[in-house]
């Protein structure tokens, strides 16, 4: 939604970016249906994962979805660094935002997942953007 803006109009980046920036908001979404599971499918009986039957949601399943996850990030990342400079910075905080997210979603098995929602602390995301910015500045995204 936001790449016509990021590409100033340009048709020919717009088209060029477009599938990388379709993978990024692939891989936002993913990553906040798992952290939001417990809320999204037991209390309001949602589910964004057809393929997946969350009432029996185990380790090998969150494995599988963390795995598509991981595909549509490495995609992303390759458009994030054709961005404009003017729209790199916040897109790539968010983006490494997100993989601090799923990185705790990593980390906890699937019963955790599904009794709590998965948070990055503000200490860490004040760190997370200093990173970005130190990158940013050196040019080393």
């Amino acid at each position: 939604m936001c790449l016509k803006v990021f590409c100033n109009g340009d048709a020919v980046d717009y088209e060029r970016l477009k599938s990388p920036a379709q993978k990024l908001g692939a891989a936002f979404q993913k990553v906040n249906f798992l952290r939001d599971l417990n809320s999204d499918f037991f209390d309001r009986g949602r589910t964004y994962f057809p393929s997946v039957d969350l009432s029996n949601f185990n380790d090998q399943t969150k494995r599988e979805i963390e795995q598509d996850i991981d595909y549509d990030f490495k995609d992303a990342y390759k458009g994030i660094i054709e961005l404009p400079n003017e729209a790199r910075f916040g897109v790539y905080v968010a983006y490494i935002y997100y993989q601090a997210l799923l990185r705790k979603i990593k980390n906890k098995p699937a019963h955790s997942i599904r009794n709590e929602r998965v948070r990055v602390p503000n200490k860490e995301k004040i760190a997370l953007l200093f990173a970005c910015w130190f990158r940013f500045r050196l040019n080393i995204l």
